[in-house]
């Protein structure tokens, strides 16, 4: 299967059916969205592009929490771990999406309430979305 990337710049990207992530559930806004890649630009293995398949205009830039200094402890559902697939903690990558924040006047902030929990074993993800969280987790770039 080949896409092309258009916010990379990049056509005819080659992409192995076996190393897509599937959403489940999709995420939030992008429901329709189930089949993802993950990306990165050459030498810059910091930020991810999660590149949705079904929809090419749809891609999400994404870091480890820890690069933000934020640590996480989640708990998961047994509904949640039945729709990635999930049986042990070792298999688990979690990720968050950052965005521009416009009404901060363009600075980088990271959806630190929503992480994207990914299961590297059955490559399958999902969205959880968090509803305490503690106003210090909040990161900000500067």
């Amino acid at each position: 299967m080949k896409i092309d990337i258009e916010r990379l710049g990049l056509k005819n990207v080659q992409v192995d059916p076996e190393t897509l992530f599937t959403f489940p559930e999709g995420i939030a806004g992008f429901e329709d969205c189930k089949r993802f890649k993950l990306f990165h630009e050459e030498g810059k293995a910091t930020v991810f592009w999660l590149q949705s398949l079904d929809d090419t205009e749809v891609m999400f830039p994404i870091v480890a929490p820890e690069a933000l200094d934020i640590e996480y402890q989640i708990e998961l559902s047994d509904a949640d771990c039945a729709l990635i697939g999930l049986h042990g903690a070792e298999d688990v990558a979690v990720v968050v999406i950052v965005y521009r924040d416009e009404a901060e006047g363009g600075k980088i902030a990271a959806n630190t309430r929503s992480p994207v929990i990914l299961n590297l074993n059955s490559r399958k993800g999902m969205q959880k979305v968090l509803r305490d969280v503690h106003p210090s987790l909040l990161y900000r770039a500067r």
